[in-house]
């Protein structure tokens, strides 16, 4: 089920069009997008290097800095501990980069995700002192890890914590009593007193804000850490975080730098996955180089991914990006089988009634509980948790909509779990198995879900009529680029949408083809990528057979204004289509009725 809404955001788009050399249409894309105020459309569509906050007015950055340069001055060893998913294993090279750039005697770590699980640890604590570590600095993990750190002051080493993720903390008669950890720094732009103007940093661009902040403190040249943001870049974009404010400037510089990296790595890991480096886009990001990287932290070692982008000959970075590539191939066939599995067990348990599903795979490869519970939030619009047999007990990960809190659902559970963390949208956890069905029942009646809330609400920019979608349209949408979370591709449709005709296309018949008529006579191609049976059935279903007959042979043309044949709405994007040198406008589909 969903709610098609048209979003009618006013402003005075003459105005704003005059101003900026725009059109009116793109003008009401970016007002709809919450960009208010000639300042701030600036900032949206010029946004430069220039216009990022200075990282010093972080709460505790004068502290981490001032730690780290007595540090690195006298000679100390650092070990830099990240996580295993691709915004710590960006984090972790930004801070290893900039420390040898400063001169550090640094090293790193990266929990293995089987043995070690999520974050700072004893066993990785015990491994820094065997190696007579000094200092450990912590990147997108740390702040949940109190009892560890505690643990690491008192074998009398320094820590330095940066992190995005929330604080943890308690209710205390309807408060919130934070629980930051005893290190001698925290910086995390959530820290309720941090006055950072930008809540939305991931992982990596904390790090690169203590690489820069720390740079400056020791007189060095800070240009010469730009090209790490090709890396915060990367992170930005697989971490899925909002691309607004700075993360947008991050995303557009960073590609920019991606499309002629300099870091035989990704150059070595854009070429064996085939995307056109000159065309590199946030997709190829979050689709094709992000899930490669997040491989190695599944089926492997995240270390895997961080060899590649410290790789310095091209011959080794070539193998490395093969490996990861060979990886990711084999985590997608195990997560189809798991996700189909999932889908069974929506469908033919108890579970089907429940506002929150928490699913049970015991099979399950646990590195990939987030994308099955990703797959399955999508199919079925509620909050999923996905757990699976671990070494103690079930570990697992859970994906959220947009009306649900994800961190706060499980911390008002927190007293059935062993260990929990994350944010709005996403979260992992681990509990004991008895606790299982308890933890189930609980998060359902604990939920505060609406009927309301479970419906998903697709935000239609504009109605748009087929004549409108030409080459400068599609050139002209490019200003709003890079698209990802809270920057979304720009959604329009239309009503009253004549299905002339249809074609299956691909070897895999996962393509559908369809030529479209608006109401003013407008014809024109439209694509459609998502579930081609599903669409089928409801033709056959809403038109009958003879139609969804008509239709493939292209025979449904209305043989009168009394007959409307198969008369359907869209949403859509507009695209351009190049063949043989010749471009067409066409539509991409992405839901009907």
């Amino acid at each position: 089920m969903e709610n098609w809404v048209l979003l009618r955001k006013g402003a005075d788009f003459a105005h704003i069009s005059e101003k900026f050399h725009i059109s009116p249409r793109i003008a009401s894309l970016i007002r709809n997008r919450d960009v208010i105020g000639d300042e701030a459309i600036a900032k949206y569509l010029n946004g430069t290097i220039a216009d990022l906050y200075d990282g010093m007015l972080m709460k505790d950055m004068d502290k981490a800095v001032n730690v780290l340069v007595e540090r690195i001055r006298a000679e100390k060893r650092i070990r830099v501990i990240g996580d295993y998913d691709i915004d710590g294993i960006q984090s972790t090279y930004i801070l290893l980069e900039g420390f040898r750039y400063l001169g550090a005697d640094v090293d790193s770590d990266i929990p293995d995700r089987m043995k070690d699980g999520y974050g700072l640890n004893r066993h990785l604590i015990d491994r820094a002192l065997d190696a007579d570590v000094d200092t450990i600095v912590t990147c997108d993990n740390g702040i949940a890890a109190a009892e560890e750190i505690a643990y690491a002051k008192s074998m009398g080493m320094t820590v330095v914590v940066t992190d995005h993720h929330e604080v943890p903390y308690r209710e205390e008669e309807g408060e919130r009593a934070y629980l930051l950890p005893e290190a001698d720094a925290v910086v995390d732009p959530k820290r309720a007193d941090c006055l950072y103007p930008f809540k939305g940093l991931c992982g990596a661009a904390v790090a690169y804000k203590l690489v820069e902040a720390l740079a400056e403190a020791m007189d060095s040249d800070v240009c010469e850490l730009d090209y790490l943001m090709e890396n915060v870049a990367i992170a930005t974009v697989g971490d899925v975080v909002d691309l607004v404010d700075e993360n947008r400037i991050f995303v557009k510089q960073g590609l920019e730098m991606l499309k002629r990296t300099k870091n035989k790595g990704l150059k070595a890991l854009i070429e064996c996955t085939g995307v056109n480096a000159a065309n590199l886009n946030t997709y190829h990001i979050g689709f094709v180089l992000g899930p490669c990287m997040n491989a190695s932290g599944r089926l492997d070692t995240a270390k895997r991914a961080l060899e590649l982008l410290e790789a310095r000959t091209q011959k080794e970075a070539d193998v490395l990006a093969g490996d990861l590539k060979a990886l990711n191939d084999s985590r997608k066939d195990m997560t189809a089988q798991a996700v189909e599995e999932a889908f069974i067990q929506v469908e033919n348990t108890e579970i089907r009634d429940d506002d929150v599903l928490v699913i049970y795979l015991p099979q399950c490869h646990e590195s990939l509980a987030g994308i099955v519970a990703g797959r399955v939030r999508e199919k079925y619009y509620r909050p999923v948790f996905v757990l699976t047999r671990a070494q103690e007990g079930l570990k697992g990960s859970g994906r959220s909509i947009e009306t649900w809190h994800m961190y706060e659902g499980l911390n008002r559970c927190a007293h059935l779990l062993t260990r929990f963390g994350g944010h709005k949208m996403a979260a992992g956890l681990s509990l004991p198995e008895e606790n299982l069905e308890q933890f189930r029942q609980e998060i359902n009646r604990k939920s505060q879900l609406s009927e309301e809330d479970l419906v998903e609400k697709i935000q239609i920019d504009m109605q748009l009529p087929f004549s409108a979608v030409t080459e400068k349209f599609v050139g002209d949408i490019k200003v709003l680029e890079p698209f990802g979370k809270a920057n979304a591709k720009p959604l329009f449709a239309e009503r009253k949408v004549h299905v002339l005709g249809a074609r299956i296309l691909g070897k895999n018949r996962n393509v559908l083809k369809l030529r479209v008529e608006d109401t003013n006579g407008t014809g024109i191609d439209a694509m459609y990528f998502g579930d081609i049976e599903g669409f089928l059935n409801y033709i056959k279903q809403k038109f009958g057979d003879r139609a969804y007959q008509d239709m493939l042979s292209g025979r449904n043309v209305p043989r009168n204004r009394a007959e409307k044949g198969i008369e359907m709405a869209f949403t859509y994007y507009p695209d351009i289509n190049e063949y043989q040198g010749i471009k067409t406008p066409q539509i991409v589909i992405q839901n009907y009725k």
